[in-house]
């Protein structure tokens, strides 16, 4: 049962993800988005730190030090680089760039490292998405889509394909919630100097308490809780692929709420993005069923 329910807590995940762009839009003038990530940070961190405590899920023998490190700083990198991306993009492309580029470039790292070839599907969806980027790039003349912005939103992609892959060991090691109050703990551990050299006083404010609470309970608490518990019974490349509904819902948020203005060049690159974001989805069914009717054909063979 849990496994048939693990691609909608993917789902899930991606939606509540989709909204950190737009809760940063309503946050006050003096919050920095380097400050906004690091209160998500801290705020997403301790509270899944005291419910794993309250829980007694936090057992930190023969802990896996080194992944772990390795997620937390994903995470760490992924705050000011996601949230600058979106101050300097807009909600919409920002968040599209990050998160549909992390399936390419989980794809490219599985190549690279794991030595595992990729699919036909991420070869189509990589060159669409490449396309769609482009587009992006070259829009000059649009203020959502300035060059430094797309990078940023780029290196954010590649911070959450590597914390996808990384996060698949330690969730087989550790109970879902006790994998993500440690990494997340650490990673606003990671963040805290950020604290000193920016103004926090915003956080006092009310919208700046309502967006805190959003991004750290929802958007970060919430969310990569039901993320690494779909990870169990979920491929890291699929986990991604389904957490496209991110960028998906922060299209419509950005356009709809935040009254965001897309040329016809902009949309043209976020429609190449979304459909090699279908293809990549497609191609990734296709071969699970196709593994699995090898699987059942060498099963019979063996009978």
């Amino acid at each position: 049962m849990k496994e048939k329910l693990a691609p909608l807590w993917v789902l899930l995940a991606g939606v509540l993800w989709g909204t950190t762009g737009t809760a940063q839009t309503y946050a006050p003038d003096a919050a920095h988005p380097i400050a906004v990530g690091a209160a998500r940070l801290a705020v997403g961190g301790l509270s899944l730190l005291l419910v794993a405590i309250l829980f007694g899920q936090l057992n930190l023998r023969s802990w896996p030090i080194k992944v772990t490190v390795a997620a937390a700083l994903c995470m760490a990198a992924y705050q000011p680089l996601f949230f600058t991306a979106v101050q300097q993009t807009g909600v919409a492309v920002g968040t599209v760039i990050a998160i549909g580029s992390a399936p390419l470039l989980s794809g490219a790292l599985e190549w690279l490292l794991l030595r595992k070839t990729p699919s036909k599907g991420w070869w189509i969806s990589t060159l669409l998405s490449i396309i769609g980027c482009i587009l992006l790039f070259f829009n000059k003349g649009a203020a959502n889509a300035d060059p430094s912005g797309i990078f940023m939103a780029l290196g954010a992609g590649l911070s959450f394909a590597v914390y996808t892959i990384v996060s698949k060991g330690l969730v087989h090691t550790a109970s879902s919630l006790s994998v993500v109050a440690v990494v997340f703990t650490l990673s606003a551990v990671f963040l805290s100097p950020v604290l000193f050299f920016y103004d926090m006083s915003w956080m006092a404010e009310p919208g700046g308490l309502a967006v805190s609470l959003h991004l750290g309970l929802l958007a970060t608490g919430a969310a990569y809780l039901l993320f690494a518990k779909a990870l169990v019974h979920v491929p890291s490349s699929t986990a991604v692929t389904l957490a496209l509904a991110e960028p998906l819902t922060a299209a419509m948020l950005g356009v709809v709420l935040v009254r965001e203005q897309l040329d016809l060049l902009s949309w043209a690159g976020v429609s190449c993005l979304i459909l090699g974001i279908g293809f990549l989805a497609v191609f990734s069914r296709m071969d699970r069923a196709e593994k699995v009717v090898k699987q059942s054909a060498g099963f019979k063979k063996t009978l």
